[in-house]
């Protein structure tokens, strides 16, 4: 059996072909594809609007942007994220505020969120780990209140509902990311998901330059535009909208893979007292981008991922806390955050990717059950 990895895209036939008609069209970049995915996004996600960017780090930088995020600003997220959910706000010159998790879902702990924010805070940034579908109803109306804007870090999370809403329904924007590792894959890539056209229009120019078409001076000709904002070039390929379209298609079926072998793991593991297995929704709707398992002990993580790799199982660890980077360092210390560091003493990433096969998660799962703690 080959190494099985933690995760791995899966491109089919009616793919590569959405690739090659784009290569044979007009237009490689700045075509119609990103319009379309675009609204297929939307139709998706519940959304009035949807843009695309050429990552996903590029479309929290356009939200934050958005946002009116600059210096003097704070933000407010989770330790337990990667690296770029607290840097797209750093390179407004804002001042990122780290709250810790709750222990109940991997999220942000939204009551202890509130002894954080100040009167500097101009947006609040959760982030829905692991594909966990976070409900934002109550902090989003309390953050309206006080004029802070929502902003939900949804890349492991597209798919993932509350109460049978996607989880945008709740936050003023929504991330999404299409590395090659989430549920709909373009190499890179992703999206902003609002229904507020103001917000809208600022991500359309940021992700151009700054640059706008829109309401000019009628005397101009049609080569003319203005560059109204400082933007950046954050634009997504026709090719890679291409790709996204036709994946966005099997969306369902990658949801209901992921379920089926989150479930496997349950009935397989559950009984091993040593381990923790992920807390699930108990109304459903959870993503299943990752299936993170805690080990009891902290000292006993290293031996068990090290055990994993000697039999050709490939995990991973998510994530190490920002805090812990030496860039943020000066401005956090170990302690901080007792949850999140506690999480990331202890957790292992599993495989999880709807290309999984039930022999493969099989053995993994007796992999497991032969280790001895």
């Amino acid at each position: 059996m080959k190494p099985i990895p933690y995760t791995k895209h899966s491109i089919d036939q009616s793919d590569i072909d959405a690739v090659i008609s784009v290569l044979q069209s007009d237009f490689l970049t700045q075509g119609p594809k990103p319009a379309e995915f675009e609204r297929e996004l939307a139709a998706c996600c519940g959304s009035k609007y949807a843009v695309v960017f050429s990552n996903g780090t590029a479309a929290l930088h356009g939200a934050y942007f958005a946002a009116g995020l600059g210096a003097g600003d704070e933000f407010i997220t989770a330790p337990l994220t990667f690296a770029a959910t607290v840097n797209a706000g750093v390179y407004l010159g804002a001042t990122p505020v780290l709250c810790d998790i709750s222990m109940k879902d991997y999220t942000i702990d939204q009551e202890r969120v509130w002894r954080h924010v100040t009167d500097r805070a101009k947006a609040i940034v959760p982030v829905a780990y692991a594909g966990y579908p976070i409900d934002l109803k109550a902090l989003r109306e309390k953050a309206a209140a006080e004029g802070i804007t929502v902003i939900l870090d949804a890349a492991h999370a597209l798919g993932a509902t509350v109460n049978g809403e996607p989880i945008s329904k709740h936050a003023d924007m929504t991330m999404l990311s299409f590395h090659p590792a989430k549920h709909v894959a373009t190499g890179e890539g992703g999206a902003v998901l609002t229904d507020n056209k103001a917000y809208y229009d600022k991500l359309m120019m940021f992700r151009t330059h700054g640059i706008t078409k829109e309401a000019l001076p009628e005397e101009q000709g049609a080569w003319y535009y203005e560059m109204r904002e400082l933007g950046f070039n954050y634009r997504l390929t026709d090719i890679q909208c291409a790709l996204g379209i036709s994946q966005l298609k099997k969306l369902d079926a990658s949801l209901k893979r992921r379920k089926e072998i989150a479930d496997r793991y349950k009935a397989g593991l559950s009984d091993l007292n040593w381990l923790t297995l992920p807390p699930e929704p108990s109304d459903g709707g959870h993503a299943w981008h990752l299936y993170p398992v805690l080990v009891t002990e902290k000292t006993g993580r290293r031996r068990f991922f090290d055990y994993l790799r000697a039999n050709g199982i490939s995990p991973q660890v998510h994530y190490i806390p920002v805090h812990y980077m030496p860039y943020y360092r000066e401005s956090f210390k170990t302690g901080d955050f007792p949850n999140a560091e506690d999480f990331y003493e202890r957790e292992v990433s599993l495989p999880m990717f709807p290309a999984l096969t039930d022999d493969e998660q099989g053995y993994v799962i007796d992999v497991i059950k032969r280790y001895k703690p």
